[in-house]
């Protein structure tokens, strides 16, 4: 089976293109371990090569407001996607894990907390810092040390 990696965001929003920017060096870096779909801001439109793959391991990377210091990544539980701020995604994102959680055995969804949504191409340093580290986690697998969001 295949390992899917699917980056959500929107290129013409500064830091909200976070999830594009990390499937673009997992996929530069590693194209034999993951299929890389880039999602857009239409996550949803992607189920179906997803349920047909059916991945072992599904990772959803996103920029998200979670109120922590731009920059700071989270994974976050699907329970808990209303708890931190998707932005347009917000109920795509809940229906993509309710809708894709019958074929994929480990969905993981991970949050870069951003610093602006302004419209443009210039996306903050600490964004780009967890871009980087990111894509060198997932590429490593090593996801797991990666802290869970709590909504306090």
């Amino acid at each position: 089976m295949t390992d899917i990696l699917l980056g959500v965001g929107n290129s013409l929003a500064s830091d909200d293109r976070a999830g594009l920017m990390v499937a673009d060096l997992v996929s530069a870096a590693s194209s034999d371990s993951w299929q890389v779909i880039h999602a857009g801001t239409v996550p949803e439109n992607f189920t179906g090569p997803i349920r047909k793959a059916a991945p072992d391991i599904l990772i959803i990377v996103d920029a998200a407001e979670m109120g922590l210091v731009p920059g700071r990544v989270r994974r976050i539980q699907p329970d808990n996607i209303k708890d931190a701020g998707w932005g347009t995604h917000q109920s795509s994102l809940s229906f993509l894990t309710t809708y894709l959680s019958p074929v994929c055995s480990n969905i993981i969804i991970i949050g870069i907390q951003i610093q602006s949504r302004e419209p443009g191409e210039r996306v903050s340093k600490p964004v780009r810092k967890a871009v980087q580290w990111l894509s060198e986690v997932i590429i490593k697998r090593e996801w797991n040390d990666i802290p869970l969001f709590c909504h306090s």
